[in-house]
């Protein structure tokens, strides 16, 4: 069984490196998912839940983009907020976004989709074909540690109630990546205090049985200009990574 837990990431520096574009993680051997069916195979008779911002909201237009069988159902949603729904009948695969509690900075979202990541946890019953993914940061870069520590210890707990219910259930945590810092943007935001952040995720996080995408260092070590939502090819290896914990390599 793949065995690397959050807690064995911290104080590892680099955690990985590119070669030839795909990330090479340090620790584990990381699976390369380059067709969809591979995709499709993997998480066969599966619930994805992905909660948390933009970034990963990523994940799933990737899958929806790339996985044909995953077909979006329309939920009338507002296109940046969500929630949204993708359904694969064939394969029994169900895929699932929402996006966490305020603080956010969407323009209008209905009051009655704004639910915290922790009460959404406390409802999934979880188990072997259960799989959560969370990224909380973006929406938190312009408040004070001790809010975004508040809303972590909540999100923490119900994760511990989670495993203790249901310890088969994978929960992956992204983690928050570096962003371009335009003159206009640099205002309000700045990779320093992000990375402020990424520390206390990463600690808050440690000894709990999570699985940790680093999408940090995956932004840092690519070629590629910094972005707030990075581009394709590093959100194939995010994906890559992902899917990798959720069906590792048979040791």
């Amino acid at each position: 069984t793949n065995n690397l837990e959050l807690s064995q990431g911290l104080g590892t520096f680099p955690s990985g490196y590119y070669y030839k574009n795909q990330w090479r993680p340090r620790k584990f051997k990381m699976r390369q998912f380059n067709d969809p069916d591979n995709i499709t195979e993997c998480l066969q008779r599966k619930v994805v839940y992905l909660f948390g911002d933009s970034t990963i909201r990523q994940w799933f237009e990737y899958l929806t983009t790339f996985v044909p069988d995953l077909v979006e159902f329309s939920l009338g949603s507002p296109k940046n907020v969500g929630p949204f729904l993708a359904v694969d009948q064939k394969h029994n695969i169900l895929l699932k976004y929402r996006c966490h509690g305020p603080p956010i900075r969407f323009t209008t979202v209905f009051s009655n989709d704004l639910r915290y990541v922790a009460n959404e946890l406390n409802g999934i019953v979880g188990g072997k074909n259960t799989v959560v993914a969370i990224a909380v940061w973006s929406h938190f870069s312009t408040f004070p540690l001790e809010v975004y520590i508040r809303r972590l210890r909540n999100i923490r707990r119900a994760v511990v109630q989670l495993l203790d219910r249901s310890p088969k259930t994978v929960v992956v945590i992204r983690t928050a990546n570096a962003q371009e810092l335009g003159p206009e943007v640099s205002l309000f935001n700045s990779d320093w205090y992000n990375f402020q952040l990424d520390t206390i995720l990463r600690k808050m996080f440690s000894g709990v049985g999570v699985y940790l995408v680093d999408a940090w260092e995956m932004t840092l070590a690519h070629y590629l200009p910094h972005k707030l939502h990075p581009d394709e090819v590093i959100v194939k290896n995010q994906l890559d990574m992902f899917l990798s914990f959720v069906c590792p390599l048979e040791t």
